[in-house]
């Protein structure tokens, strides 16, 4: 069967500075707090790699944009590294020669026929505001942050047309602040919220400026955030069950789409963290920006669904309050699965999270700007050309696409599909063990590229238009 793809969808692909770009002319004082986490422990990172190099795209992006012109790249997502672009975090002063990279990128993306999509901040907070300040955890920060935004558009808004405060905001506060799995290895659930809390304010005051200066917003520019999300199914239909997939919307879904979609917070929100004792700093004055200051367009980073059932035991009283006091996750029998990442693969989580944007979320505008399938060792799939014959990858895009297809047939205002990556790249601790891209990034051939399998059936797709798809075998066998 034919899968055509709608007029003007957007076929790209996603990526990160600190995940690309390398240190390449960075100077002393400007690591980014993911730069701090592998210098700090670079024996947790998958054979010791980290983002010194990445794929060396500082040096390289000509030749990448060049492939992505060759692939028929409509669209490609990536952001500024905030510790490499402001000079000074109190004026907002640019660094001259980050300033000319990134234009050149932003360049030579329009020349390759590529649309620019840039996020503002994934994951490159400056280390110097987290030692100095605690990073998200304080409001000056917010204040740096609305500095830097303006100087990007200010900078880039004349070419950009799609911007992005955050990338998968909740990911850091999650797993560094409040689980204490990564740098800077922390556990304290009211400090990650305050985190969100913050970054949600920065969204609205980010948009406020966007939408009250020319820097293209008038001209048609819009402005949003990405956030991982996916559908949260409850184990059974029983109450507690039902109630814990609902605390599990809450605190990691509707903390972000409530009030960057529909300008509040979640009512029981507050409430629970004063329960817990828990409450973070929130005024009226802030709450009334974030009321009148919405976002145009969202970014939704789907790989698994959430899938929760209600606690099996009580609570250690002994332990911090973590949104865990009201879930325990749950593994669905016979699920597919994604071996090497650990993650179920269930494509119709797209669709189902398309209908809750349309239905519950004003039918806002939004793209796909990650969804992706890592695999260890794909260099054993090479064929007598050297291609990585990476079949389970056409799989994986082509089934989620084709439930994509099914939702803006139904009405969803989806308006293009970014796959993670464009290029094998570096991923936080697991550095270069799973690959992700249509290109591959031949770590034992001076980081050369090379189109896999996927990246030619992109190629296809995109000239023609459609792809075929019947049925799918089990990903990976």
């Amino acid at each position: 069967m034919k899968y055509y793809l709608p007029k003007d969808f957007m076929m790209g692909a996603s990526a990160a500075a600190w995940q690309t770009e390398g240190w390449a002319g960075k100077t002393a004082g400007q690591d980014s707090l993911i730069d701090a986490a592998y210098k700090f422990s670079p024996e947790r990172w998958h054979q010791g790699y980290g983002p010194t190099i990445a794929t060396d795209f500082y040096h390289r992006y000509k030749e990448d944009c060049a492939l992505m012109k060759e692939m028929g790249m409509k669209a490609y997502r990536t952001s500024i590294d905030w510790s490499r672009f402001i000079k000074d975090y109190e004026t907002g002063e640019v660094n001259e020669e980050a300033a000319v990279f990134y234009n050149n990128v932003v360049d030579e993306l329009i020349k390759n026929g590529v649309e620019p999509i840039i996020c503002l901040e994934h994951w490159e907070l400056p280390n110097q505001l987290f030692e100095k300040y605690g990073g998200w955890n304080s409001k000056k920060v917010v204040d740096f942050y609305v500095k830097y935004a303006e100087a990007a558009f200010k900078l880039l808004g004349d070419r950009v047309k799609y911007w992005f405060t955050f990338n998968e905001p909740i990911v850091f506060p999650e797993l560094a602040i409040m689980e204490g799995v990564w740098y800077p290895y922390k556990s304290d659930t009211k400090e990650a919220m305050q985190w969100n809390y913050n970054k949600v304010l920065a969204t609205a005051k980010v948009v406020k400026l966007y939408h009250e200066k020319e820097y293209g917003y008038k001209s048609g520019g819009k402005i949003g955030i990405i956030i991982n999300a996916a559908p949260s199914y409850p184990r059974s239909q029983s109450a507690d069950d039902v109630h814990a997939a609902n605390m599990y919307d809450l605190f990691f879904n509707k903390i972000y789409m409530d009030p960057c979609i529909k300008g509040e917070f979640p009512k029981e929100y507050f409430s629970i963290l004063k329960e817990h004792d828990c409450m973070i700093s929130v005024t009226d004055e802030e709450l009334e920006i974030i009321k009148e200051n919405r976002i145009d367009i969202m970014g939704l980073n789907y790989y698994r669904p959430n899938r929760v059932k209600a606690r099996n035991a009580g609570w250690n009283p002994n332990v911090k309050f973590s949104p865990r006091y009201y879930y325990d996750e749950y593994e669905l029998q016979g699920k597919k699965m994604n071996p090497f990442r650990g993650w179920e693969i269930y494509a119709k989580g797209l669709y189902d999270f398309a209908m809750i944007l349309k239905q519950e979320y004003n039918n806002l505008p939004w793209l796909v700007t990650e969804n992706g399938m890592g695999v260890e060792g794909e260099w054993q799939h090479k064929d007598e050309n050297k291609i990585i014959q990476d079949a389970y990858r056409i799989d994986f895009v082509a089934d989620h696409l084709h439930w994509l297809l099914k939702a803006i047939g139904e009405g969803s205002n989806c308006k293009g599909y970014l796959m993670w990556n464009f290029t094998d790249n570096v991923s936080p601790y697991n550095a270069f063990k799973n690959r992700y891209g249509y290109v591959e990034i031949d770590l034992d051939d001076n980081r050369n590229r090379r189109m896999k399998k996927s990246g030619y059936w992109f190629k296809e797709t995109v000239q023609s238009g459609y792809f075929e798809y019947d049925s799918f075998e089990p990903i990976y066998k």
